[in-house]
Order: C-alpha cells, then sequence, then structure tokens
C-alpha cells in the first residue's frame, strides 16, 4: 500500500469544472476530514468549509439547502457544527462523483481512496490517494495523459507516520481521529457521544467501549514513555548513606 499527495493548480480544476466557477469568492478553504463511505456514484465525507465572511446561521443554511445542494451537486448534506470564530463549518456531505471522478474510480478498481492531507484553496489543491501501488500508477498515468498539470509532493509505503497511535487497532485510530475532528475531546466537547455514535453507525455503549480502550492504551503508553524518561526514583532513606 502506498499513499501519494499531488498538488493540483486550483484555476486549472475549476477550467475544467471539478471545482464550481466562483466557488472561492465565497469560501477561503476546504478541508476534507475523513471520506466515510466511497461509491462509484457517490462519496460521504466529512469536511471542514472555512467562509470568506460570517458564518450563517443553521437556519438559514436549512432554507437555502435546496440551492445549495443544486449549486455543488450535493445529495444531503449536515450541519455538525459553527466555528464562528474561525468562520468554519464541520459538515456531513453526500456528494455525487462527476464523470472524470467515476472514470478515475473504476479504473482504480475500487484500490485507493482519499486520505488527509486533502485541502482546497483559491490557488491550490493538495490532495492525497491511499492504495494500492499498482492503482495508483494507473491514476497517475490517466491524470498526464489527460493533461493534468499536478506535480507529486510525497509518496511513501507508509501513510501516516510512527506516533503514540502505533498502539492502537486500526478500528480505535479511525473512530478515535473522528472523535476528535468532531470536536469531542473539545473543552467544552462540541459533539455528544450519542450523535458521534449515529455517525459512525455504532450504539453510544459500543462506541464508547471502543474510545475508552483507546484513551486508555494511550494514557498507559504516555505514563510509560514518562516513567521512562525520569528514570529509576531514589529512595528517601537511602538519602546521606554512603555508597
Amino acid at each position: 500500500m502506498q499513499t501519494v499527495t499531488l498538488e493540483f493548480s486550483t484555476e486549472h480544476l475549476v477550467a475544467l469544472g471539478l471545482i464550481p466557477e466562483g466557488f472561492f469568492e465565497r469560501y477561503e478553504e476546504v478541508e476534507l476530514l475523513e471520506t466515510l463511505r466511497l461509491e462509484q456514484g457517490w462519496r460521504l465525507q466529512l469536511v471542514r468549509v472555512r467562509r470568506r465572511g460570517p458564518l450563517k446561521t443553521a437556519a438559514e443554511l436549512l432554507r437555502e439547502s435546496r440551492r445549495i445542494r443544486a449549486i455543488y451537486g450535493l445529495e444531503s448534506f449536515e450541519l455538525l457544527e459553527r466555528r464562528p470564530r474561525s468562520r468554519d463549518y464541520i459538515l456531513l456531505i453526500r456528494q455525487r462523483n462527476s464523470e472524470r471522478l467515476q472514470y478515475l474510480l473504476a479504473m482504480a478498481r475500487g484500490r485507493i481512496s482519499p486520505t488527509v492531507p486533502f485541502r482546497m484553496t483559491s490557488e491550490k489543491v493538495v490532495a492525497s490517494f491511499h492504495g494500492e501501488e499498482a492503482a495508483l500508477r494507473r491514476v497517475l498515468r490517466w491524470l498526464s495523459k489527460e493533461e493534468f498539470p499536478f506535480r507529486v509532493l510525497r509518496a511513501s509505503h507508509r501513510p501516516f507516520t510512527e506516533d503514540s497511535s502505533s498502539s492502537l487497532t486500526p478500528l480505535q485510530s479511525a473512530l478515535a481521529a473522528r472523535a476528535w475532528a468532531l470536536g469531542y475531546y473539545a473543552v467544552p466537547r462540541r459533539i455528544t457521544l450519542t450523535r458521534l455514535a449515529r455517525l459512525t453507525g455504532r450504539s453510544p455503549p459500543a462506541l464508547g467501549k471502543i474510545l475508552r480502550r483507546a484513551e486508555g492504551r494511550l494514557v498507559a503508553r504516555f505514563l510509560s514513555a514518562e516513567s521512562a524518561a525520569a528514570g529509576p526514583e531514589a529512595d528517601p532513606a537511602d538519602h546521606g548513606k554512603p555508597s
């Protein structure tokens, strides 16, 4: 398995119809937080969208939902969180795949998927894909053939750097990362366990158990590292004794 991070010109992708014209007049940045489902005709993703001006209220977005879905090719979207200070929306979106994306997915035969980092601004798009090396090579050849100007920023056989999350199972790591992105660990908490469970397709008790086990592993690893760094503690009774 391999992860490839590419950089594209936003202007070129707009000209190709892959990004709606005028999108970045209203929005400053879009970041993919997680791809929850990827099918031939549609995808379900968790995204952060930064608006250029003040955020609209949840009621305003609801009133304009039909227009928003039509403009951006969305089958549905759900506002999970508003962050007025940073002008960010956290959204759960189900979006129709363009013909080019459907062709790309068919060529990859379901063996690649978008991953982080994946960020769009008015100037550039940084896009990452993880999957089988042969499938990624087919996609890169197709992009070159179709004259998509891009450059490879990074190619690695490891999708993530080694860190403390390596002690977690893949399921624990994925759910803990999603909980973090949605503000479950924020103070104050920005999403309840019940709502987080609904987004993950699990019951609240089952999700709570998975997250507690993940937290326990991370805490145990942290305490172990702290203990090793501190070294053996001297016994006060030994103070002043001749060596």
